[in-house]
């Protein structure tokens, strides 16, 4: 609570300042603009709302549906400051989550106090094409996860992305691009975190995670950044694709999802071992239509969680591999009809069961990403377990 009365503090404090200037920015653009009077500051006040309904129903045994349970809520709420201080080259970005969904996972390593933080990284463009990020942040996963949930194609993200994603982190990024040609640009992205998730305030359990990953876009920049959004909204008048590789190892981790997941406790603290995850994916997108493909892949050098005397714990490291094919197209009534086709194959050492799921979206953007209802139905098949039909409609709200 106290969070938030600050929160709105704030934003009162910056529009009755003397010492700055607040301009409106038409709808989708923030609430609100400010600028230092001597221009050494800028910052960006915006807010967005997501609100879920979710209808689930379990197969039964002769063939139809039954068990049916429903569920609303504020699936997102979220509120972003964004802008740069001192010199353009060095940007900020500080969000803030205040739904249920945002803010839990309260535990004794992060002092029992909801994970309001999302994001709180300063991006600093030291040299050339050279940006070193400080901070808070997502780490350069899968292209799916680096997506804002803002801008995706379908309600949310597949379940490759639930089960392998590396999420946020705290550490540094160094990032760098160059032109191999006047049109192939290749982007190297670099992370050193501390591999225990986000909002942790006890320090280091384990060791430490290492993330590289590069981008290659050989016809160029997508428009607006469109290679980190769903859907082609711009309706690419050429080709633009991307292909994207990331390897990701966390020494010594803690968790059983890498900086993910519970924790492997045992008898004399934590159990470690190294975690690997590698991720392949590709955004294509041209003239409305758009295409995105991942691949997922996590191993361990010791993936059962044991004591001092070698007993097992309990816990197991999740590994396996995940295939996620999204494509869609997009009239130019703005209406998207999309399909999704996702598969996970967890390792027998899991005791997991496989998962296959099956969705069709449909999308009406009424002022793109910024305003938009999505509604989606999926299929999810669980081998020897039972299957689920699921349905979810969801709007979306960005000031």
């Amino acid at each position: 609570m106290k969070l938030k009365f600050l929160t709105i503090g704030l934003v009162i404090f910056f529009c009755f300042s003397s010492h700055s200037q607040v301009v409106a920015p038409k709808f989708g653009k923030g609430l609100l603009n400010v600028v230092g009077k001597d221009s050494t500051w800028t910052m960006k006040f915006a807010m967005r709302m997501q609100f879920l309904g979710i209808a689930t129903w379990d197969k039964g045994t002769d063939n139809g549906f039954e068990n049916p349970e429903q569920n609303f809520l504020v699936r997102r709420a979220r509120l972003k400051f964004d802008g740069f201080a001192y010199s353009p080259k060095l940007r900020y970005k500080f969000e803030l989550g205040l739904s249920n969904r945002d803010i839990s996972g309260a535990n004794q390593f992060t002092s029992n106090a909801p994970r309001y933080i999302l994001d709180a990284v300063v991006m600093w463009n030291f040299h050339e094409n050279f940006e070193l990020w400080i901070g808070q942040t997502k780490l350069p996963g899968n292209i799916e996860r680096v997506i804002s949930s803002g801008n995706l194609q379908q309600v949310d993200r597949s379940l490759v992305n639930s089960r392998f994603n590396i999420d946020r982190d705290m550490g540094v990024q160094l990032r760098h691009h160059f032109n191999l040609t006047d049109t192939f640009l290749v982007r190297e992205k670099l992370a050193l975190s501390q591999g225990e998730g986000r909002n942790v305030t006890s320090g280091n359990l384990g060791g430490h995670q290492y993330t590289a990953r590069i981008e290659l876009l050989p016809f160029g920049k997508f428009k607006s950044k469109g290679d980190y959004s769903g859907s082609d909204l711009k309706r690419e008048e050429s080709s633009k694709l991307m292909l994207a590789v990331t390897y990701d190892s966390n020494q010594n981790a803690v968790r059983t999802r890498s900086n993910l997941g519970s924790y492997m406790a045992n008898d004399v603290g934590f159990y470690e071992t190294n975690i690997n995850t590698i991720f392949v994916d590709v955004m294509y997108k041209y003239n409305g239509f758009s295409l995105m493909g991942e691949y997922a892949h996590r191993d361990a050098k010791a993936p059962i969680a044991r004591n001092s005397d070698g007993t097992e714990t309990g816990d197991i490291v999740l590994l396996g591999d995940g295939l996620n094919l999204q494509t869609g197209y997009l009239f130019k009534s703005n209406w998207e009809v999309s399909g999704r086709y996702t598969n996970i194959n967890f390792d027998d050492i899991t005791a997991r069961a496989n998962e296959t799921q099956y969705t069709l979206g449909l999308s009406k953007y009424l002022l793109g990403h910024k305003l938009k209802v999505q509604t989606d139905l999926s299929y999810l098949s669980v081998d020897g377990g039972t299957d689920e039909l699921m349905y979810r409609l969801q709007m979306d709200v960005h000031f």
